[in-house]
């Protein structure tokens, strides 16, 4: 064990426990877990918003993705750039510094007047995001283990799918819909910020901080394989989440006959509720069993979200929804597991960072070349359905991928 390990966790055993004004270990993993949800909160709530900006603003589907790429890819460069920061720094000084600008691009977002002030608010929200990201899951890991890779799995569905629901109900029936919702997210952020000052630090501070700014994609050799294993399946995942980010709010209202900003957030609402369930319901399952659930089910929702498509049928379409959930929380749930057992405590910001890297390749790049095939191919129901065969094929190959690698020495990492 590593002195920096042992320091995280007489940190973790201490420091919080005792001092007066510090949170305990179950409060601080709720707060980070908390901090996750509304994150991804922030970055789903602009979803259900999308149909209003393009009525007032009058932009393309082209211009909608491209949004929605951009963040993707100011989360990416965010990773990249201070993914293992907060190994060096300690995790409290990187998460409250990313609520401050996160805090910032919700101001943007609420008096946001055109596009390029929306992609503005996108990129500072991305760089936010992914310099939290890291640092939040290996603070959970930090204080507890297990309860920790568990919460890293369930989060995230929480905080897509609660984001746009509650986006699409302030949409829908409150006023200033396109300055509420930012907010109360605000608020949300004030609040978590207190929280970070209060929690106990985790990690003891290590030289290096400057040169872990430097963008190295290094994986330590323990995880070298199951990281193979579980990279394809993320980003099949998470191409499908893209899907019902960007392009689902219009197919659900397309399929529906309705203009309702409710049905612009259910579709994104369902798969990510139901993803979260997943999660805990295959919490106790071996890691390769949850991924091989997570690829099978993923394989047969896309396909029935296809048919329901072709029938015209928003029930059909949104109960195929719910089965891709299954298979988006029970492949994440699984990739995470495979991973994050076999990581020591000053390598996890790190890995975590690789993992959301491949993450949110997955989330953006397929989205913003489905946006272009919308505005200059076969349009929206066409391109659906070619996004819902890619996403078959990758989760198919990540299949294959799992019966080749697969071996006895996953086993404990369960």
């Amino acid at each position: 064990m590593s002195p920096t390990t042992v320091a995280a966790e007489r940190s973790a055993d201490t420091t919080g426990l005792r001092g007066r004004f510090r949170l305990g270990r179950t409060s601080s993993l709720v707060l980070l877990a908390s901090i996750v949800v509304s994150l991804l909160a922030a970055s789903s709530a602009p979803t259900p918003l999308y149909a209003t900006y393009q009525a007032e603003w009058h932009f393309s589907p082209m211009t909608t993705t491209v949004v929605f790429g951009v963040y993707a890819v100011a989360v990416l460069l965010s990773l990249l750039v201070f993914g293992r920061l907060s190994d060096h720094v300690g995790r409290r000084p990187v998460l409250f510094v990313a609520l401050l600008v996160q805090a910032a691009a919700l101001v943007v977002f609420a008096f946001a007047g055109g596009v390029p002030t929306l992609l503005a608010a996108r990129v500072v929200q991305g760089l936010a995001t992914g310099a939290a990201l890291a640092a939040l899951g290996a603070g959970m890991l930090d204080i507890d283990r297990v309860r920790g890779t568990t919460a890293n799995a369930v989060a995230p569905g929480i905080g897509t799918g609660g984001g746009a629901l509650l986006s699409a109900l302030v949409v829908q029936f409150l006023p200033a819909p396109t300055h509420l919702i930012y907010l109360v997210l605000l608020g949300v952020l004030a609040v978590q910020a207190v929280g970070v000052v209060l929690m106990p630090e985790t990690v003891t501070r290590a030289r290096g901080a400057r040169r872990s700014l430097i963008p190295e994609i290094k994986l330590p050799r323990a995880v070298r394989g199951p990281v193979a294993i579980a990279a394809p399946v993320l980003f099949a995942v998470w191409a499908l989440a893209g899907f019902y980010a960007s392009l689902g709010p219009a197919l659900v209202r397309n399929l529906a006959g309705s203009s309702s900003a409710v049905y612009g957030g259910l579709g994104l609402f369902v798969l990510a509720a139901v993803a979260a369930l997943t999660v805990l319901a295959v919490d106790k399952r071996p890691p390769h069993v949850a991924l091989t659930v997570g690829i099978v089910a993923l394989i047969i929702g896309v396909a029935g979200s296809l048919a329901a498509i072709s029938a015209g049928s928003t029930v059909a379409f949104l109960i195929a929804t719910g089965v891709a959930g299954i298979g988006f929380g029970s492949g994440f749930q699984g990739a995470i597991r495979i991973v994050v057992p076999l990581v020591a405590a000053h390598e996890r910001a790190g890995v975590l960072a690789l993992l959301y890297v491949v993450s949110y390749l997955g989330l953006g790049v397929p989205a913003v070349i489905a946006g272009y095939l919308v505005v200059h191919a076969g349009g929206l129901l066409d391109t659906a359905r070619e996004y819902g065969v890619a996403v078959i094929v990758l989760a198919a190959l990540a299949g294959v991928g799992l019966l080749r690698r697969h071996t006895p020495r996953m086993r404990p990492a369960a």
